[in-house]
Parts: structure tokens; C-alpha cells; sequence
């Protein structure tokens, strides 16, 4: 079975749009702000961006608050070819425990994160459809940690059942992660040491998690 090449895909979607003059509508889902500079960085020069964050995964409050001043404060100061707007979603972490109960055991990277990308991008699809979006996505793709194939896939169901088009991706291509870390030390952001729920607090804390989110 041969891999999908997600950028690729992605690739082909801005030729298009780029030769019909189309500057599309997106409602990027991101994790924090460090994941998303590079995925801004890159997307705005060719999407009108709504950026939504909603993570109910995050705790305590303290470290969520943290995180969403984090994204403002990015999105303020970075010099976007064309709009970026900031939408925060509610923050409810009983949606993430309940969502994941059973599950608390996982292994890192295994079902109870694949339920959690799911709980974000069926939220994530929602608002699209609800503003009209041309397409959604999340940067979750961008960090090492996080499994792109089971992140497009869930992005390509729940989108079709709302009738809004993902946009696929695999933002670690073309040195993603590494744009991302250059670009959270030239905006001095804060870069959390875990992803964000209680399970991976108590983790492996080895060089790539400690400098990595989502």
C-alpha cells in the first residue's frame, strides 16, 4: 500500500486555487501557538485564515490561559500577507475526559490521541461549515509526535459528513517543525514541555517533547 503524500496534495490544492486567482476562506484549527507559526507563516500567503482554538484537552486552566494569550499575541505581531482572525472556542475539559474515559492508559500516540484529534476536528468542522468556510484543517500535523495519516484521515471523514473540505496536510514537510521552533525563538513564545493533557504531563520528557506541543 503506498503512503499518501499529503503535501503533495496540499501542493495541488494552491496550484489550483493560485492559477483560478482564489484566495480561499480557512478555518485552521491550531494546538498552540509554536505549532501554528509555521503553519501561519505558510498558509497565509495563499488563505484568508480564521484560527480557531479549541483545545478542552489542556490543563490545568492556568496552562490553558497561558496558551491562548500565546496564540494572541502571535497572531498580533505576525506580519500575515492576508488576514488572520482569532476565534476561541469554549473550554470545557470535561468533553475531553468524557470523550476519552476507558482510554486513560494509552500508550503516547496511540487511540486515546486519535480520539482526542477528533474531538478537536469535529469541532473545528463545525465552525467551518456553521461560517461557510472553503476549507478546514488543524496544525496538528506539523510536530513529530503526531501521526499525519490518522490526522488526515479523521479530517476527511468528519468533513465529508459536514460537506466542508479539508485541507490535507503534513506541515513537518519541507522542515516545518524546524521553521516552527526557529520561528517560536525569533517571537520568544513559550514552549510548553508537555502536549497538554494530564496523561502526557507524566510522559517521556526526553529532547523532542520538551520542545514540542500540540
Amino acid at each position: 500500500m503506498n503512503k499518501i503524500n499529503y503535501q503533495k496534495k496540499l501542493d495541488a490544492i494552491i496550484e489550483e486555487n493560485s492559477r483560478d486567482g482564489i484566495v480561499p476562506t480557512l478555518l485552521l484549527h491550531s494546538c498552540c501557538a509554536p505549532c501554528s507559526s509555521y503553519v501561519l507563516k505558510y498558509l497565509s500567503e495563499y488563505f484568508k485564515i480564521t484560527l480557531l482554538y479549541f483545545n478542552p484537552n489542556i490543563s490545568p486552566k492556568e496552562e490553558y490561559i497561558k496558551r491562548v494569550k500565546e496564540q494572541q499575541r502571535l497572531i498580533s505581531e505576525f506580519p500575515a500577507r492576508n488576514p488572520v482572525e482569532f476565534l476561541e472556542g469554549r473550554y470545557e475539559p470535561s468533553e475531553f475526559y468524557e470523550a476519552v474515559k476507558g482510554y486513560e492508559n494509552e500508550p503516547e500516540g496511540g487511540e486515546r490521541c486519535f480520539i482526542c484529534y477528533k474531538l478537536r476536528l469535529e469541532e473545528a468542522v463545525r465552525y467551518a461549515a456553521e461560517g461557510g468556510f472553503d476549507y478546514f484543517t488543524t496544525t496538528l500535523s506539523v510536530s513529530p509526535l503526531k501521526n499525519a495519516d490518522k490526522i488526515n484521515e479523521i479530517g476527511e471523514s468528519v468533513g465529508a459528513r459536514f460537506g466542508v473540505r479539508h485541507l490535507p496536510s503534513d506541515f513537518k514537510k519541507k522542515e516545518g517543525y524546524k521553521q516552527s521552533v526557529e520561528l517560536s525563538k525569533e517571537y520568544g513564545l513559550y514552549r510548553q514541555n508537555f502536549c497538554g493533557c494530564v496523561y502526557s504531563k507524566g510522559g517521556s520528557t526526553d529532547g523532542l517533547r520538551v520542545s514540542q506541543e500540540g
